[in-house]
């Protein structure tokens, strides 16, 4: 079957719409027809090298879409099921997947197709590599049923994308992997996608106090709208110095949502005792941060999230009732709605941080 697809085939150039080939699915696997997509700074990373990504390559992994066709083995959803996509999935049988942490799954390799069968994409007989295994900036996405995870039919599709990563990695990095505490102090550094879904999840855990760091002042209003208490424009002065100041001495969780090592060490430091610096966004390869051992005598700690540290098929559909209660504002994310042909100026918008999140929508 052919789709269209935005085919990633060198670093730092435009992807290019192209004609690929989709193949029917196997046994475990499922063909779901793209209904929307957001646009993610991993992918972004992906484009420039900063993530490891295989070219040619289909980007993108953040979808939503409706179930077309099933493998015979699939009992877990059926043609017509809306679904969020997710690149957590899991084999259920490693270490990892047993102790109750699938998304650290060991074993990702038994949902993917042997070496030597035919790809699930390609283009004249040229193999085409799925980012995240998802590749979302398609029609059509051929996955692991362990992929994929059904939802209610009135949640509106271009939502529902948007907890395929960002939500998920920002609401879950607060609730599951920080554990944020009702009246503690956060403060949270950078108000993208990521930054607002920690903001957000640190409001639905009850925190008292959320001060958004951004170098943008209209990102820094943007996140009082989604909880913010208080906003910090990077660039006016000593970071640190002025959240222990807001904060009376330092705050208790901070978040580094965009991956940079002067904004993770500064967390470390902007930290009460006992506090925890949570490093969410994605540093480069080799980076190594540089902390002054005389901090963890006051107990500070330092650690990463991966994925909001989710059970994505418990998760996600528990994001959407917070959502239908008016608890998690989904709606004023999207800044932009696209289509595939405008993914290079969704990638465009998202650098220079015009938006909160793009998202590509499919007929």
């Amino acid at each position: 079957m052919d789709i269209k697809a935005a085919v990633f085939r060198e670093l730092h150039q435009p992807l290019t719409i192209e004609t690929v080939e989709i193949d029917a699915p196997g046994s475990h696997e499922v063909l779901v027809q793209t209904a929307a997509s957001g646009v993610c700074h991993s992918d972004l990373h992906a484009l420039h090298g900063t993530i490891a990504a295989r070219i040619p390559g289909i980007l993108g992994h953040e979808p939503s879409g409706v179930i077309e066709a099933v493998g015979s083995e699939v009992t877990s959803v059926k043609p017509g099921d809306h679904v969020i996509a997710c690149t957590s999935m899991y084999c259920g049988n490693c270490t990892q997947c047993l102790s109750g942490w699938t998304h650290l799954c060991t074993n990702r390799a038994a949902c993917l197709r042997p070496k030597g069968a035919k790809p699930r994409l390609s283009k004249g007989g040229e193999s085409i590599a799925q980012f995240a295994d998802l590749a979302s900036f398609a029609e059509k996405m051929l996955v692991h049923e362990r992929s994929v995870v059904k939802i209610d039919d009135d949640i509106p599709l271009d939502r529902a994308a948007l907890i395929g990563c960002a939500v998920t990695t920002g609401v879950g990095a607060a609730l599951n992997t920080a554990q944020v505490t009702p009246g503690s102090s956060v403060a949270v550094f950078g108000a993208g996608g990521v930054g607002i879904s920690v903001i957000q999840g640190a409001r639905i855990a009850g925190a008292r106090q959320i001060i958004a760091v951004d170098l943008l002042d209209h990102k820094l209003e943007t996140a009082k709208h989604f909880g913010a208490t208080a906003t910090l424009n990077a660039s006016s002065g000593d970071v640190v110095k002025e959240i222990k100041r807001l904060s009376s001495g330092g705050v208790d969780f901070a978040f580094d949502a965009i991956g940079n090592k002067q904004v993770s060490e500064q967390c470390f430091y902007a930290l009460a005792p006992r506090g925890l610096a949570m490093i969410v966004g994605v540093l480069p390869p080799g980076q190594k941060l540089e902390l002054n051992p005389a901090h963890f005598f006051v107990e500070k700690r330092i650690q990463g999230s991966y994925m909001g540290s989710n059970r994505f098929q418990l998760d996600m559909p528990r994001y959407l009732e917070l959502y239908r209660q008016g608890k998690l504002n989904l709606d004023d994310m999207i800044s932009r709605r696209g289509r595939l042909e405008g993914v290079n100026e969704a990638f465009r918008a998202m650098a220079a941080g015009e938006v909160t999140r793009t998202v590509l929508m499919f007929d």
